[in-house]
């Protein structure tokens, strides 16, 4: 997947444009309700999604596995972003923990185990009463179905690039354990499932 989407980003540069997604803009509205002042992008790409919280704020740390990428964010913001350079699949980078965490068009990238890994990862880096938003692809998008079958409702339509497609049922089963609070259906260029959660050590599953 490295190679993917460090040729996708060397090839494409700002290939979504600069303007931030809307869930990056509804998530900023959730955060700065709560409060919240330091927030972790896993997957943060060329920075886009990141100017709705550094403009009211709050502190961002980004991951991400393109170099291309990273050079992208560091030309737009400098030093107001901390970044990872590595995959997801292998957080924790630090041993922050964080008030807020924003993952965007992220998770159904990855396999099953590398889902629920991720999910609890980011789980654990929150602070209690902290928050998480992921944005996952739906079985509504064009592409379901398309292409070469990987698995349940995981298929290769591009090569280097096997999509998972959600239902609620699938949310739930991922996320339930996890402090959710609410599923919603968005269309931010794909349809897609708002996803959020709060940090709670009572509902904590205690699962790795």
């Amino acid at each position: 997947m490295a190679e993917f989407w460090e040729d996708a980003f060397r090839d494409k540069r700002k290939m979504w444009g600069s303007k931030p997604a809307g869930s990056a803009v509804w998530a900023k509205d959730l955060f700065v309700e709560n409060n919240l002042k330091n927030v972790l992008i896993p997957g943060i790409g060329y920075g886009r999604n990141a100017e709705p919280f550094i403009g009211n704020g709050i502190r961002v740390t980004g991951i991400e596995i393109s170099k291309t990428a990273i050079e992208l964010t560091r030309e737009t913001y400098g030093s107001q972003i901390t970044l990872y350079h590595g995959s997801v699949t292998d957080m924790p980078f630090d041993d922050k923990v964080y008030d807020g965490i924003f993952c965007y068009a992220l998770i159904h990238l990855l396999g099953e185990g590398e889902r629920k890994k991720l999910i609890q990862d980011c789980y654990d880096q929150l602070t209690d009463n902290g928050l998480m938003v992921f944005t996952a692809i739906t079985k509504e998008a064009p592409n379901f179905g398309k292409g070469k079958p990987v698995g349940k409702d995981r298929y290769e339509f591009h090569k280097g690039a096997q999509i998972y497609y959600y239902d609620r049922a699938s949310v739930l089963s991922e996320f339930g354990q996890h402090g959710l609070l609410g599923i919603t259906e968005v269309n931010d260029g794909q349809p897609m499932f708002l996803i959020w959660c709060k940090k709670n050590l009572r509902y904590h599953s205690g699962s790795h």
